[in-house]
């Protein structure tokens, strides 16, 4: 998401291949259009080694993740009864809890900061995402509607609007619903997009992800690996969400990113424990169940 001014530090900063091993998605050739020729997302699990290595890998950062985010919690502990706080407080809390899995918290810590400052309601997309994840999926539209007024360019903000409304009311209705933009976002938003409109498959997103400046193509397919991975798990595709969100985990990019890039690879991480965490014949769609081995320190 975009950042005006000073208060970025807060909440206006915009949002958001390390080892891919040898289980990378194959490229179309120049000669194929992406949408015939693209692979499968779900091409991405690999061999079983791979799978392992990959799986240790996760659990390590998910190890590293926790630590930090605990020690946050410590650095920044609850304001004595009858002050209000401030509003690093309340942001430093915020993602210490949303990166723990704990979005209720989240979501409270984020409107401290709005009720602190109210000029930070509309572009505060991070209160939008906790609304999401803490099952408030109607309160996260809201506040996706709100930033789109505070910027009406960033696609990003139309992809969260979108899964709120998935959630809420369903893909057809979250469809009909799509904010619509008249200039082009940053690669790979719009072929997100057009996922969504359904006039672009998962497989083509993710080989568009490979066409484009080599600079920026470890951007690109952390993007596209984590938006149809998050979208897969709406529609219920455990398959294809594991595959690509462990992708998108495994992004050195996406970790060692400046702020909201990094903010949205904890989103993939901790959607991608969800994921594993619920068991393999239980239905599978995103709900605001954290990792349930994060323990925050209160």
């Amino acid at each position: 998401m975009k950042s005006p001014d000073i208060r970025s530090r807060f909440c206006r900063v915009r949002p958001v291949w390390c080892c891919l091993l040898s289980v990378i998605l194959c490229v179309p050739s120049a000669s194929t259009s992406a949408q015939d020729a693209s692979p499968s997302p779900a091409a991405a699990v690999g061999s079983s080694e791979a799978d392992a290595a990959s799986r240790k890998r996760i659990e390590q950062l998910n190890t590293e993740a926790r630590a930090e985010a605990t020690q946050r919690l410590e650095k920044f502990p609850l304001p004595a009864e009858g002050h209000p706080g401030t509003v690093s407080l309340w942001s430093a809390r915020g993602d210490a809890d949303m990166f723990l899995g704990n979005f209720a918290a989240a979501e409270t810590a984020y409107r401290r900061m709005v009720e602190l400052d109210p000029e930070l309601d509309a572009s505060h997309w991070r209160l939008g995402i906790a609304c999401f994840f803490a099952d408030h999926a109607k309160a996260g539209a809201d506040q996706f509607e709100k930033y789109h007024s505070f910027d009406s360019v960033d696609r990003e903000n139309g992809i969260w609007r979108y899964f709120c409304h998935h959630r809420a009311s369903g893909r057809e209705t979250a469809r009909q619903q799509l904010l619509r933009y008249d200039k082009d976002d940053r690669p790979p938003f719009r072929e997100v997009y057009q996922l969504f409109q359904g006039s672009l498959t998962a497989e083509a997103v993710i080989a568009a992800a490979e066409s484009g400046a080599e600079e920026t193509r470890a951007q690109r397919q952390f993007y596209s690996f984590l938006y149809v991975g998050l979208n897969a798990s709406l529609e219920g595709d455990r398959k294809v969400a594991e595959a690509t969100l462990s992708q998108a985990v495994l992004n050195d990019w996406g970790r060692r990113a400046g702020y909201g890039p990094n903010y949205m690879w904890h989103v993939g991480r901790l959607e991608l424990n969800r994921l594993r965490s619920v068991p393999r014949a239980a239905p599978v769609s995103c709900t605001s169940v954290g990792d349930p081995s994060d323990n925050p320190v209160r």
